[in-house]
């Protein structure tokens, strides 16, 4: 197959790129650089560079890599962006999908996976955990333009045939979060706490997330790409950790104790989030495999030998 990664010089889509390499596809990234990297783009991956913003940078993309399988992980990601600069946050993550599927269409892509967002489409008031079943509540910008994108996915898959998947992931991390932005509270607790600096927790800490693993959320991208089903899915593994539960973990990891600093709670933040992921192990044979405890591990491991502490 013929592979596209948006935002494959990021966080998730680096670890999408480097599984379908390694299962012998053609793969080629497509990223701005606005927060990926280009040390993050696997070896044997053709690098493009172009914001999905771009109407002409993106159909020429898609003629020069003519792919199969899309898989659309580029976003902006911060919620605090998104509710003070909405028209950024608007113009990446709505405008910069439809730019995205529309050109998919046009080429005939067979299958379009799409990044979406499971906590912050449900919104507060859903029950926890939380199924596909529950109605969307976005309770910020950021979770209303990601959650906008499926309907655009529904329109064109129901009219134009094209065949997709949205993957509503649950808190994904693991190495190669940006430690440098707000929405990877493991990645940035892992640099301050091997830094020797007391990260700050924004509210009392008792929030909660499910954490779900960045190789897992890799190997359910791929499932998707192969599935014939066209359908929105949870990627998460339905179990809630607590933000100190969270800075607990990372300092067993790290083998220091250091006591945090405390903020004020987030606008648009949620108290508790946890996802059941029973209709992705029915529709794509996926759960969950690494364990919390192991997976910061090997997050706080390659922190260790990815940054100048």
């Amino acid at each position: 197959m013929r592979v596209l990664v948006t935002g494959g010089a990021g966080f998730i889509g680096s670890h999408i790129a480097e599984l379908c390499l390694s299962r012998g596809h053609e793969v080629a990234v497509i990223d701005s650089l606005r927060t990926g990297k280009v040390g993050n783009v696997p070896e044997g991956a053709r690098f493009i560079e172009g914001d999905i913003r771009d109407r002409e940078a993106v159909r020429g993309a898609f003629a020069e890599v003519k792919p199969d399988w899309v898989f659309h992980q580029a976003a902006q990601a911060a919620l605090r962006v998104s509710v003070i600069d909405p028209w950024e946050d608007l113009s990446i993550n709505l405008v910069g999908s439809v730019n995205l599927i529309y050109q998919a269409v046009e080429a005939g892509v067979s299958k379009f996976v799409y990044a979406s967002s499971g906590g912050a489409a449900y919104g507060p008031h859903a029950p926890v955990p939380t199924s596909e079943a529950s109605p969307a509540q976005p309770n910020s910008p950021y979770g209303i333009t990601k959650h906008s994108v499926e309907h655009y996915l529904d329109f064109y898959g129901r009219n134009y045939d094209l065949s997709w998947m949205a993957l509503r992931y649950s808190n994904v991390y693991g190495p190669r979060q940006d430690s440098e932005g707000e929405a990877g509270v493991v990645a940035i607790f892992a640099r301050a706490v091997l830094s020797g600096q007391p990260p700050t927790i924004y509210g009392d800490g008792s929030q909660t997330r499910d954490y779900v693993f960045v190789k897992d959320v890799a190997r359910a991208n791929y499932l998707a790409a192969e599935s014939a089903h066209c359908d929105v899915v949870n990627i998460s593994t339905g179990v809630e950790t607590s933000v100190l539960e969270v800075l607990a973990a990372i300092q067993a990891a790290a083998g220091t104790s250091l006591e945090p600093l405390f903020g004020e709670e987030r606008v648009g933040d949620i108290a508790r989030c946890a996802l059941t992921s029973d209709l992705a192990a029915e529709k794509l044979g996926w759960r969950a495999t690494v364990p919390f405890r192991e997976g910061i591990a090997q997050t706080v491991a390659w922190t260790k030998g990815h940054y100048r502490l």
